[in-house]
């Protein structure tokens, strides 16, 4: 998954945590790193994109109560954000330190899909193990 899916990913999720907030059903223990992040990365990329159709139909998605957006509301916020990085050097540098951020912060939370990684566990007998972000997962199969 490129920085600027990640990035995708990262804006829906601001757009569904602020719908929940408009709705009264939002976690008052949300990490306050990871919001913060999420708050700049969504305001760096809704001034680039302004009135992009893609990122006001995942605005609109997310307000329908969607966890996700649909797949090709993704393709084309995914689309605008790589043609505005193509063409913007800074706005590239920008969006990837905030991923970047974004990252470590939930990797540091132990948020869900940070690591993706089972250790220290002892199977017998056939295991599966799923990890994933959002649409793609790894999965490993053994004793």
């Amino acid at each position: 998954m490129t920085g600027i899916e990640i990035a995708v990913g990262y804006v829906f999720a601001w757009l569904v945590r602020k719908a929940k907030r408009v709705a009264g059903r939002a976690d008052a223990e949300v990490d306050r790193s990871l919001d913060a992040g999420m708050d700049r990365l969504h305001g760096l990329v809704s001034r680039k994109l302004g009135q992009d159709p893609a990122l006001e139909r995942a605005r609109e998605e997310a307000e329908a109560g969607q966890e996700e957006p649909s797949e090709r509301t993704r393709r084309r916020l995914t689309d605008s954000v790589e043609d505005a990085a193509e063409y913007d050097r800074a706005f590239a540098d920008s969006l990837g330190a905030l991923v970047q951020e974004l990252q470590d912060a939930a990797r540091a939370s132990g948020a869900a899909g940070a690591g993706g990684a089972v250790s220290g566990n002892t199977f017998l007998g056939p295991t599966a193990v799923q990890t994933g972000h959002h649409n793609q997962q790894d999965n490993r199969f053994g004793v």
